[in-house]
């Protein structure tokens, strides 16, 4: 199963390294505890949209963009989950 706040983190965590920024840096800008951002990018907290919405601002990146990025790779696994299980029948079968 794909986790969405799993996709979300790694989106977040793309940006925030593309940026050369630390956690630290953007948990300060965005008034979020370095930890709990910490746990947002290994999709260990469901993140809010208010906490969300602060993290892009501290990112400097709208929310639509990584919403359309985690949309982006959500279609990629599933699709790698479909092919895996259309293969899979004819594993079985041999």
């Amino acid at each position: 199963m794909v986790l969405v706040r799993g996709l979300l983190g790694d989106v977040l965590r793309r940006k925030r390294l593309r940026q050369g920024r630390t956690l630290r840096e953007v948990s300060a800008e965005a008034r979020v505890s370095l930890g709990y951002l910490s746990e947002v990018e290994r999709g260990q907290k469901e993140a809010s949209s208010e906490l969300l919405a602060a993290i892009c601002t501290a990112l400097d990146v709208p929310l639509s963009t990584v919403f359309a990025e985690v949309s982006e790779d959500l279609a990629r696994e599933e699709a790698l989950v479909l092919a895996h299980r259309a293969i899979e029948p004819e594993v079985v079968a041999a």
